[in-house]
């Protein structure tokens, strides 16, 4: 999904700077990490990472606070409210929590996003691609017990609605 009413352009290509969850970005954004020409990445908040699918409401907020919102892009297996503004994509699928490609984004990979197109491309080789996620580890679940765990477990894809039903 991806949220771009057009104000923002319809394309926009830069530099990855990568943070693990909302919290982290949230605090790159404020304490000025975060620059012109970034595209932040923001991953292990979808329905497995989160656990639940968080909302990004407060980097986007911050991102327009800070006065970057036509100077950078947000990407992210979590999910956006009708709140959010800015060129932002969400849901991608497969998460990073479950071996999808957004986990094996590094700082300052260059990626491209075309609306026109409706293309998110990370603009590295194939090769290099197939190494890193041969390579990658999974991270550990956030919730080891209770509901959430639970969640975790049986949900399916953010592409699929996230349910838990059918299993």
């Amino acid at each position: 999904m991806a949220k771009i009413t057009g104000k923002e352009g319809l394309r926009f290509s830069g530099k990855a700077i990568v943070f693990e969850s909302e919290e982290a970005c949230l605090k790159g954004i404020l304490d000025g990490e975060v620059e012109d020409g970034h595209v932040l990445v923001i991953r292990n908040e979808g329905p497995v990472g989160g656990p639940g699918m968080r909302e990004m409401l407060s980097p986007t907020g911050a991102i327009m606070g800070k006065g970057l919102g036509d100077q950078v892009a947000l990407i992210t297996d979590g999910r956006f409210s009708g709140g959010s503004h800015g060129f932002v994509v969400g849901h991608v699928t497969p998460e990073a929590a479950v071996g999808g490609p957004i986990g094996v984004i590094r700082n300052n990979d260059p990626i491209t996003i075309d609306a026109e197109k409706n293309e998110l491309n990370l603009d590295i080789s194939e090769d290099e691609l197939e190494a890193r996620l041969e390579a990658r580890t999974l991270p550990e679940a956030k919730e080891k017990r209770g509901v959430l765990a639970k969640y975790a477990k049986l949900v399916s894809s953010a592409s699929l609605g996230a349910i838990t039903d059918g299993f």
